[in-house]
């Protein structure tokens, strides 16, 4: 039988495991999932401050990510892993998912050459050249500024 997640406990204990699964992790302080509009702007689908860590520890394991602040391109194939990886935490029904749902709408619009990107930023203050970084700065800043 496929693992399931039941309750807050269980959900604690996958996301304490995926992190120490990652030499070096770092819980981010803002991350977000979403399409590239071009090569300097992301359109974010769901954006996470602060919070929403299995998520986030999922898809750095996916895309490689560790600490601090990137943008990563996420195939078809990989967004497939995530939402496969996230899926047992729908056992657990004193809390919503709405990030799994986002990733699976998402999944469910994209073309098997589409590409998601996930972005991290490690510090809100820390300089980038990063486009999707910036991108993802500058919504943070238009929504809480």
């Amino acid at each position: 039988m496929t693992e399931q997640w039941h309750t807050r406990e269980d959900i604690d204990a996958a996301r304490a495991r995926f992190e120490q699964a990652i030499p070096g992790w770092q819980r981010p302080s803002a991350w977000a999932i979403g399409r590239a509009a071009d090569e300097d702007t992301t359109l974010f689908e769901r954006i996470n401050v602060g919070d929403s860590y299995l998520p986030a520890v999922v898809l750095a394991t996916v895309c490689g990510h560790v600490d601090g602040s990137g943008s990563y391109p996420l195939t078809v194939d990989e967004l497939d892993r995530v939402i496969q990886l996230l899926a047992p935490a729908e056992a657990c029904t004193e809390m919503e998912h709405p990030n799994l749902g986002v990733m699976r709408a998402m999944r469910a619009d994209l073309g098997d050459d589409d590409l998601a990107v996930v972005v991290f930023i490690g510090d809100l203050g820390e300089h980038t050249d990063d486009p999707g970084v910036r991108s993802l700065r500058e919504r943070l800043s238009l929504n809480h500024g």
